[in-house]
């Protein structure tokens, strides 16, 4: 399944000196992470967005310059299955950004999209009243309750001002548990850490929460 990472700061950062070790645990994942990749960040306000159909670790054309968000998703695509750059995360409506990580079998929800993870990320927004936290703490409960498994489902949905985080994983910890990292004005969340970076700490199975 895919990778995701999720940076912010109350100060800008460089975009590259993130997306590089994001690339390298892409890379070097045990599962291939290479059917295409995509970021989002703000910039004076609103939200810019990259999508690419290469591996990210291929890419030499990534995007650089500073932002104080940024949502990144590498793609592992289910059975290899719809591989074209629509498909890449992280997915908007405009308002909001959504990136996702995991598998679900079995799933009785009625939503639009392409793949699971956008049917995901509209089933959240049918909930959203102004508050994306109770909004995502609802959905999730139901898709739980209305799936027959959940290997893994997480994910982190943005607006600017809100950012929600929500992990939960039935099985393989050491693939799908996400990890953090706050510091020097910083804070990551990623898939797993960055070889080369001290600090970062396990978050917690069945979490959703405000970031």
């Amino acid at each position: 399944m895919c990778r995701i990472l999720y940076a912010r700061s109350d100060s800008e950062f460089e975009i590259g000196e993130l997306l590089e070790p994001f690339a390298a645990i892409s890379r070097d994942s045990r599962e291939y992470q290479g059917h295409g990749w995509g970021c989002a960040w703000r910039d004076n306000g609103g939200w810019r967005q990259y999508h690419d159909i290469r591996p990210i670790w291929e890419d030499d054309n990534r995007p650089t310059g500073r932002t104080s968000l940024l949502l990144v998703h590498a793609r592992s695509a289910f059975r290899d299955e719809g591989i074209v750059v629509e498909n890449n995360m992280p997915f908007s409506d405009g308002d909001s950004m959504f990136i996702f990580n995991g598998e679900l079998r079995g799933v009785r929800i009625r939503s639009e999209g392409r793949i699971g993870a956008e049917k995901i990320y509209n089933y959240i927004r049918r909930f959203d009243r102004g508050d994306k936290l109770a909004a995502t703490t609802r959905a999730i409960d139901i898709i739980h309750k209305r799936s027959a498994y959940v290997r893994a489902m997480n994910l982190v949905l943005s607006d600017g001002e809100q950012s929600i985080l929500s992990t939960s994983y039935g099985e393989d910890p050491d693939y799908f548990q996400l990890w953090q990292k706050r510091g020097d004005d910083l804070q990551l969340v990623c898939s797993q850490p960055f070889p080369a970076a001290s600090g970062w700490e396990p978050i917690e199975n069945h979490t959703t929460l405000r970031l």
